[in-house]
């Protein structure tokens, strides 16, 4: 996709996640690869529903600005996108938000591994939280590696959630799946408790991955203790 496009692209996504209340004030942060050592991606300091086409960044990959309008900077988080892309060559996008429901699992330290969404389990899989890191230091990277060669969406402790995916419309529909299921998992919740859908359909709901045409990676039937 070509420059223009993919910054009328990423704005449309600020502005859906902004609508959305996945983000507020100036949270959340967005970038995009566009070619080797080179991406683009949200400023810092601005709302998502303030961004237009030509506040974007053009970063390499040690984050240094290649072009961008005088006084913007990358966020402070784009330590933890440019984690992504060097430990997953497969990963073209990023997306990190604070969608409320899941970022209360996250406050709650709570792992979203029980599979209970059909839709979920196909595309997504367990969600972990991953350990604490504080913001614009080496410790949120450093939080998410281990977990990023199994898994597209990550609960950040304490913080938000974490989407990749091979271009930007994957990762912003894995967030969207992961807060509905976050919402549909309280809802199960206050109404006595979730039912796991049995390990044999686990199996095969993971198997049609391929059918689907759902890239990325997933863990599999995987349970986290906390």
């Amino acid at each position: 996709m070509k420059y223009q496009e993919m910054r009328e692209q990423i704005c449309d996504i600020c502005n859906k996640v902004w609508q959305l209340g996945w983000v507020a004030a100036n949270d959340g942060n967005i970038s995009v690869k566009m070619a080797e050592d080179e991406y683009l991606a949200t400023p810092t300091g601005i709302s998502k529903s303030f961004i237009t086409p030509d506040k974007l960044l053009i970063i390499d990959g040690e984050g240094a600005i290649i072009q961008g309008q005088a006084g913007y900077r990358p966020s402070s988080e784009i330590k933890m996108h440019l984690c992504c892309y060097r430990e997953r060559p497969d990963v073209g996008a990023v997306l990190h938000a604070h969608p409320p429901t899941a970022t209360g699992f996250a406050v709650a330290h709570r792992h979203m591994d029980d599979y209970v969404v059909i839709e979920d389990v196909i595309a997504i899989g367990s969600v972990p939280v991953t350990p604490y890191g504080t913001p614009s230091t080496d410790e949120v990277p450093d939080a998410i590696r281990p977990y990023l060669s199994q898994h597209d969406v990550l609960l950040l402790e304490n913080h938000g959630a974490l989407a990749v995916g091979a271009d930007l419309l994957t990762a912003y529909y894995r967030m969207e799946s992961l807060e509905l299921w976050a919402k549909v998992q309280l809802v199960a919740e206050l109404l006595g408790g979730a039912k796991e859908i049995s390990r044999p359909n686990i199996d095969r709901l993971i198997s049609m991955r391929g059918q689907y045409g759902v890239t990325g990676k997933h863990p599999g039937y995987k349970k986290y203790n906390k």
